[in-house]
């Protein structure tokens, strides 16, 4: 069956205007084309639509049930390039984030989501906390668009670029022997117990950290090894011992908690934004890029 668009288009007209002259100054164009392209449309689908005289038009049944569908067909078009146009646009469509636990501390992360939200609110946004290690297999075959991570050794598929590097703090219970000063030496915590993440937990931030103690031959005495940074925290604050975190997490702002900026120029760590080059990249995808690199937050640059 060939029917085409243009003659659900015309009959549409026809039908409303129940006068073939009208229809035709309505469609711009003339009269006989116009009867042509109704009897064409009548002879494909084997049916008579209207029903004609030399004084009037009227609507068959066959033609008022085909009228009815034949708006519904235009609209689910209509519908269908507008949704096309938007998706385009990036103006509605999924855009799904993996994200480290540091990442909703981040002043920049923080800031470039509430912008989207407000810019582009029929996107959904689909969050997921992942460890950074994790991140990897995901953003390679799709199932994420972006990551913000620390910084770790990437495979050939997946691209960064900076968004932040902030420095790295000491943590301890606000009793502790140090925490009156206003800046430490990490070779001043030689010896603390520590409270760190387990080595299995898949974070970036145990072997940046680690290597950080090494290049001050610091052998670290770790007494508790947890998951999450929020549980590092809460340990520190019983004051089972200190750890070192980077900037963004004294947003958690627990009473007991003393944060303590690193002397070493080395003492710093980055996050990444992070996604795999070789895929398409979506609109929303762009602008949420676009947004977090223009809100790369200059404070938690500073100590």
């Amino acid at each position: 069956m060939n029917v085409e668009l243009r003659h659900l288009r015309y009959f549409i007209a026809v039908a409303e205007e129940l006068h073939f002259g009208r229809a035709a100054a309505r469609l711009n164009i003339s009269q006989p084309p116009l009867s042509q392209q109704i009897q064409q449309l009548e002879q494909e689908i084997g049916a008579r639509l209207l029903a004609r005289t030399n004084r009037s038009v009227r609507l068959t049944a066959a033609g008022q049930q085909f009228l009815a569908d034949a708006r519904l067909i235009l609209q689910s078009v209509s519908q269908a390039a507008d949704k096309a146009a938007r998706l385009h646009r990036g103006d509605e469509g999924e855009l799904r984030i993996g994200f480290t636990s540091s990442a909703p501390f981040i002043s920049g992360v923080s800031d470039a989501l509430f912008s989207f939200r407000r810019r582009y609110p029929d996107v959904h946004i689909q969050m997921q906390e992942i460890n950074t290690r994790q991140l990897l297999a995901p953003l390679s075959d799709g199932r994420l668009d972006l990551g913000v991570m620390r910084n770790t050794a990437l495979p050939d598929n997946l691209s960064h670029q900076l968004l932040l590097e902030e420095p790295m703090y000491a943590l301890m219970h606000r009793d502790h022997r140090l925490a009156g000063r206003a800046q430490l030496s990490i070779t001043e915590l030689a010896g603390e117990p520590l409270v760190f993440f387990d080595p299995q937990g898949g974070t970036a931030l145990y072997g940046e950290t680690l290597a950080l103690l090494q290049r001050y031959q610091i052998e670290p005495t770790i007494t508790q090894e947890v998951g999450e940074a929020m549980t590092i925290i809460g340990l520190v604050s019983t004051g089972l011992g200190i750890s070192i975190l980077p900037a963004s997490f004294r947003r958690v702002g627990l009473a007991d908690v003393v944060w303590i900026p690193l002397a070493e120029a080395d003492a710093r760590s980055e996050v990444w934004l992070v996604w795999a080059h070789q895929r398409e990249r979506s609109a929303s995808t762009a602008a949420m890029m676009s947004l977090l690199l223009q809100s790369r937050p200059s404070e938690s640059l500073k100590t």
